[in-house]
């Protein structure tokens, strides 16, 4: 990571931490702030991928994946916006299956890089396992809408927090001779 990419990630995470605690603090409009927040974080990741794909990555060898993951973050976010809409039970679901989604990826990549003697594997194994708990325990309280909004601004006040933790990591610096 270089000077600004920290930064850029430290900020990131202060600010998920920070609409967090405002999303606990008034649990009833948090709901539709957390479906318009990762809607509109969704929308900007598809369009940041879609814009990279056609200025570098079309060239790279799996361009075309970058291009297909730009399509598909950008459906998403078009499709939660669309959610808010609908009754909050659905909404609910949806977002403890992209919570659950996302745990499991986290742990699957940190099992993989474990395998490979990678350093950080706990650091994502743990991040993975907390999001999978907060879904369970999520999925307990799906009837309640402000105890959700509680578990789910848990969990992105806990990656935050690891995002910062790893902005301040060393990395590794790999020297071909």
């Amino acid at each position: 990571m270089n000077k600004f990419q920290r930064v850029r990630s430290i900020i990131w995470g202060i600010l998920m931490i920070t609409f967090s605690i405002g999303m606990i603090i008034f649990p009833n409009d948090g709901y539709i702030f957390m479906t318009m927040f990762i809607s509109i974080f969704l929308l900007m990741l598809g369009v940041k991928k879609i814009g990279y794909y056609f200025s570098m990555a079309r060239h790279m060898v799996g361009g075309k994946k970058i291009l297909f993951e730009g399509v598909i973050l950008l459906d998403f976010g078009i499709f939660t916006c669309a959610l808010s809409d609908l009754p909050k039970i659905y909404v609910v679901l949806y977002l403890l299956g992209c919570n659950g989604f996302a745990g499991i990826a986290n742990v699957l990549k940190g099992m993989e890089a474990k395998k490979l003697g990678a350093p950080s594997w706990k650091l994502s194994t743990s991040q993975g396992a907390v999001s999978l708990m907060l879904a369970v325990f999520s999925l307990i309280f799906v009837k309640k809408t402000n105890v959700f909004v509680y578990m789910y601004c848990l969990g992105v006040i806990y990656s935050g927090i690891i995002r910062i933790i790893t902005a301040f990591r060393k990395t590794a610096i790999i020297y071909i001779q």
